[in-house]
């Protein structure tokens, strides 16, 4: 070993009357990893986050959609359970993702652009790629 380290290899640490030793766990804290810039695993997990991109529906999926919004929307009284799939758009970054939702339409908001649900969820028309219904008695 090298002798400059020899003296002080085998000494007591020094000890204070006032101020008593710390604590082994509070020592060990001293070493642990801190972050160097704040908010930088945030930001790389943003950027990790996979979005989808919206769909740009084709004239044939455009009529089809626009048929099952009529069933719809002659059925409303009958309260047919439908099937909504539709895009909502990510608020932090380009895209967003594809949700689907079950349940019976109260009424569709031609002025707001929305189908509102008995659960008061609301929909926006124009993110709607496909509408399904339930119950096949619907469907041609």
């Amino acid at each position: 070993m090298n002798d400059k380290y020899e003296k002080i290899l085998h000494m007591q640490r020094p000890q204070y009357i006032d101020l008593p030793p710390m604590p082994i766990e509070d020592r060990a804290a001293q070493f642990s990893p801190f972050a160097a810039v704040v908010g930088y695993d945030d930001a790389v997990d943003e950027t990790a986050r996979l979005t989808d991109s919206k769909i740009d529906l084709g004239e044939d999926e455009i009529i089809a959609l626009n048929e099952s919004l009529g069933k719809l929307r002659s059925s409303l009284l009958e309260r047919p359970m439908v099937k909504v799939t539709y895009f909502v758009p990510d608020q932090r970054k380009s895209g967003g993702k594809y949700v689907e939702k079950t349940g019976v339409v109260r009424r569709i908001d031609e002025a707001g652009g929305v189908l509102v649900f008995t659960d008061a969820e609301k929909i926006r028309i124009d993110e709607i790629i496909r509408v399904e219904f339930a119950d096949k008695s619907f469907v041609d």
